[in-house]
């Protein structure tokens, strides 16, 4: 596998939805296999919260902000070899200057090569792959794209990413997630696609049901594999690529490289070039906090209304580890006058995209969430992460705060132990 990496330490760049109802008590905190309970997780060791903070307060001291250095696109987005309707969708985005991973990584699929790409949360992966992938689609219409990953919400993320750089291209994609009826992605299927974008539980339904045949796909992105598997959705994935053509593109998106990522795209990539756009494990725009509340419930929640009644708190994502504790404290907060939202896996998809909709358009100032929504999800000025249950392991940790701070803006993240 080639590798090439930048180790610079800069990162570039209302109504309520009425949905209480269909909450289920209990279960798993993603909603999406696995969550906090999931094999491997914990491996017994407790997270030290604290001693990681102390860590990045160091790091920060070390290292300040004014000192960390920008990173130099090699190209534009005009200057890459793609078709001028695609190049002009781009524009109307206001895209110029690609961000490290869309620099490296767009040239390499342009040529057909396989990918492994690593990069923080926030630096446009889902750009770097769409823009080379309809440009293939527009150069040769019998290829079709399959794009899978761990969420609903991320795939419907992709989808409203998709449509924006598609516009006007006749280049049409069938999202296929569960949560959803099932009859109009059949519908959507028969009707003709170029590209899949979907999980992988209801990709693999659909295949079982000889609605969808891949082995039409000419080329695979996984994107956040590392939270698939971490989600237990490896043996789908196996059974999905495995019924690919030997001579497709295979593409690997990651914030992180475990071992287990690194084996499944040894198996499933041919001559890879790795690239590594990962700095520094935690922004140095984003602050961090611990407070202690001694296992006083009570104490614990006039705290977090406390925080939440601060005039600059005012567009803050709670994460909690449960389903029905993350439903529990949205109901509480709103009891007590705070506009506030919950998404989780017990919530209906519709339901769940009414909540994280208000939530972007500042309708709510609260949203409270259980680990769905911690990978992936491009939500503006997110100004505080709170960690209201701790995450089970760094990596949660990291991607949480991953939701505020974007862009370089200053954010805040304070975790309760």
């Amino acid at each position: 596998m080639q590798t090439r990496t930048f180790s610079r330490n800069s990162q570039r760049s209302g109504s309520r939805s009425g949905g209480r109802s269909d909450f289920r008590r209990g279960g798993s905190s993603s909603g999406s296999r696995g969550g906090f309970s999931g094999k491997g997780r914990f491996s017994g060791n407790k997270l030290d919260i604290a001693r990681f903070i102390q860590k990045n307060e160091a790091e920060i001291r070390n290292h300040p902000v004014k000192d960390e250095e920008v990173y130099k696109p090699v190209h534009k987005f005009a200057d890459f070899k793609i078709e001028n309707d695609l190049k002009n969708n781009i524009a109307k985005k206001g895209y110029n200057d690609p961000t490290p991973i869309q620099d490296q990584v767009i040239p390499l699929l342009l040529q057909g090569k396989d990918v492994v790409g690593i990069a923080n949360t926030g630096q446009g992966k889902t750009a770097a792959f769409l823009i080379p992938a309809i440009n293939n689609i527009l150069l040769h219409r019998e290829n079709k794209t399959i794009i899978i990953v761990p969420t609903r919400e991320l795939a419907l993320q992709i989808e409203k990413e998709f449509k924006d750089f598609s516009f006007g291209l006749r280049v049409y994609a069938v999202t296929c997630i569960g949560g959803t009826g099932i009859r109009n992605q059949f519908y959507g299927l028969k009707r003709g696609y170029d590209f899949i974008i979907g999980t992988p539980g209801r990709i693999k339904d659909l295949v079982q049901r000889r609605a969808l045949d891949m082995s039409k796909m000419k080329t695979v992105v996984l994107d956040e594999a590392d939270r698939m598997l971490d989600m237990g959705f490896v043996d789908e994935i196996k059974f999905l690529i495995n019924q690919m053509p030997a001579d497709r593109q295979t593409l690997f998106f990651s914030a992180t490289f475990p071992s287990a990522i690194e084996q499944l795209a040894s198996k499933f990539t041919k001559n890879p070039v790795k690239i590594s756009v990962k700095t520094r494990e935690m922004p140095l725009n984003i602050t961090h906090e611990v407070i202690k509340t001694g296992g006083d419930k009570g104490r614990k929640m006039e705290k977090l209304c406390e925080l939440l009644a601060g005039e600059d708190f005012s567009k803050v994502l709670i994460f909690g580890r449960t389903k029905w504790g993350v439903e529990s404290l949205s109901e509480d907060l709103s009891e007590r006058g705070f506009k506030a939202e919950s998404i989780h896996g017990g919530k209906t998809q519709s339901n769940r995209q009414k909540a994280l909709g208000f939530f972007k358009a500042n309708q709510v100032k609260i949203l409270v969430a259980t680990d769905v929504a911690a990978r992936g999800l491009d939500i503006d000025n997110v100004t505080h992460v709170i960690n209201y249950d701790v995450p089970a392991t760094y990596d949660d940790y990291i991607h949480r705060i991953g939701r505020t701070g974007r862009c370089q803006n200053k954010g805040s993240a304070i975790t309760f132990i």
